[in-house]
């Protein structure tokens, strides 16, 4: 069967909940659009899993700068006030969009309630709205690698179609990157294809990263499956001999996980979930459909008996990093390309710390519109430049650089998950181990790039593979740089703020991983391009 070769103004990659909201605000500019996703859009990511709350302030500019100023600090002066305001704002007047395709439901007075959504329902109910606004969307369409123009600028995306057996080749005016973010395989609900695949594409075509030491975090589920979503805020914990331990609330986000894993590497924790507010169980089923299931299936009684918990990490998802937006339209270093969602860095929102939910999804929301909307905007001034040459910029897996050789890309999983979620590495950070894990992330990074040659759909998982191992460098070397404890990143040997430490940190780099304090005032894709 003979390749797939088509043209777009706008190419959205990615298939949850910020590529579908570019690729519907870039259609509604009256550009063509084609959205592919490795999987099935309406039912990718970690959204399609979850119960998601959007960041929802009425438009009272008292009350909003009231929401921004209790917020602000725990970003450790990394956050921009105006990037928060521009969320809150956009958020507010496009989540009702969604209302001809999903049942919102209703708040206590009878109102419309909007923040709250079920994941599966939300998803079906945004891929309905791309079809509806003229999305050509190709389900089961991995992109591979990135194409390029001569002068650096992003000419369109390369892939593999899972189901049809041929590689395709789009041409587009500009590329949105909301492939997600990468929790190196922690088994997480929902992420397994959440590997890093836009960070490393970015990265090949000249884009830099910003916030990647923020990757410690982790979801509290049974021990037996990954849920994301049941709330542990009212829980009590035990050890095997049954004695309660001393647990911070859950709201302290890395208190409460540090006290918990301590507890796991010494033995199984025990979550009592018997003191949860009697509302709560009536309607959870509803709220959160992911949750229950796994109980049920397991004949556990989630309310009245004890359950082994466990930690999973979400990596970038819900910890911040990702790639450099450097300007307010969502765009990277390299001229044309955009991000958004867990894709790009959730810097500009939420600094040194998670977005939890709402502001996280307000975040894929409103980037979405932003990239979409100015993806539009380009492509329409620039055109799609079809008849130029356009240069592949995938390396690893794809074009070694040395000799063709076999890669046991399981012991590289292996040694992403061994260096990225063991609770002693990521929670308790210091230099030595972090040093450690840079060199074995390395040989990895070597391994791969230099002897893996891929062919067909077995360049996917290749691909995979070196994303995952080119996210965990990125994650490890700027913890390694950034010699304090600020938010998500907590250096054991360092615990405290430092005063040269309120600037982003910026890490890029494949063979060669580097990393640089951001500059007072960023430069522009235009003016990186030049």
């Amino acid at each position: 069967m003979s390749g797939l070769d088509l043209s777009t103004e706008v190419l959205v990659i990615g298939g949850g909940m910020a590529a579908a909201w570019a690729a519907i605000a870039a259609a509604q500019q009256g550009a063509s659009v084609t959205l592919v996703d490795k999987g099935f859009v309406g039912t990718s990511g970690v959204t399609a899993t979850a119960g998601p709350g959007h960041w929802w302030v009425p438009p009272d500019p008292k009350q909003r700068q009231a929401t921004i100023e209790k917020r602000y600090p725990s970003s450790y002066g990394l956050a921009e006030k105006a990037w928060m305001e521009r969320v809150i704002d956009v958020t507010w007047r496009t989540l009702p969009q969604l209302a001809p395709y999903y049942a919102f439901g209703k708040d206590g007075d009878g109102n419309t309630y909007y923040p709250g959504v079920r994941g599966p329902e939300y998803l079906r109910a945004l891929r309905a709205y791309a079809l509806d606004s003229g999305v050509r969307v190709l389900d089961h369409h991995p992109a591979l690698e990135l194409l390029l123009h001569q002068d650096g600028s992003v000419a369109g995306a390369a892939g593999y179609a899972r189901l049809d057996r041929r590689a395709w080749t789009i041409r587009a005016g500009a590329v949105i990157l909301a492939t997600g973010g990468c929790a190196f395989r922690s088994g997480l609900i929902g992420s397994h294809t959440n590997t890093g695949d836009g960070h490393l594409m970015a990265a090949e075509a000249g884009a830099e990263l910003s916030g990647m030491e923020f990757s410690s975090i982790y979801t509290l589920s049974p021990a037996w499956c990954s849920t994301r979503t049941l709330p542990y805020t009212a829980s009590r914990f035990f050890d095997a001999a049954g004695e309660e331990l001393d647990i911070p609330p859950a709201l302290a986000d890395r208190d409460h996980h540090r006290a918990l894993a301590k507890a796991m590497l010494e033995g199984p924790v025990f979550a009592d979930l018997s003191e949860a507010p009697p509302a709560l169980r009536p309607i959870l089923h509803r709220i959160q459909p992911a949750t229950v299931a796994p109980f049920q299936r397991k004949g556990v009684r989630l309310f009245d008996e004890r359950f082994e918990v466990k930690l999973f990490g979400e990596g970038t998802i819900r910890g911040t990093g990702g790639l450099r937006i450097v300007d307010e339209d969502c765009q990277t270093t390299v001229r044309g390309l955009f991000a958004a969602g867990d894709t790009a860095t959730r810097e500009l929102i939420v600094g040194a710390s998670s977005g939890g939910g709402s502001p996280n999804s307000a975040w894929a929301l409103t980037s979405g519109q932003i990239a979409g909307i100015a993806g539009a905007r380009l492509a329409k001034a620039d055109g799609v430049r079809a008849g130029e040459r356009a240069t592949p910029a995938g390396r690893a897996g794809l074009r070694p650089a040395g000799a063709i050789a076999p890669v046991d890309e399981r012991a590289a999983i292996q040694t992403v998950r061994d260096e990225m979620l063991s609770y002693d590495k990521a929670l308790w950070r210091r230099r030595e181990t972090l040093q450690a894990s840079l060199v074995r992330l390395d040989d990895a990074w070597n391994d791969v790039a230099t002897h893996r040659q891929a062919e067909g759909l077995d360049q996917v998982a290749a691909r995979e593979t070196a994303a995952l191992v080119a996210s965990a460098r990125w994650s490890t070397r700027a913890a390694l740089d950034r010699n304090e404890t600020r938010g998500l990143h907590a250096r054991a040997d360092a615990p405290d703020l430092s005063p040269d430490g309120g600037k982003r940190l910026l890490v890029g780099g494949l063979d060669e991983v580097w990393t640089r304090p951001e500059a007072d005032k960023p430069q522009t894709a235009v003016e990186v391009a030049a």
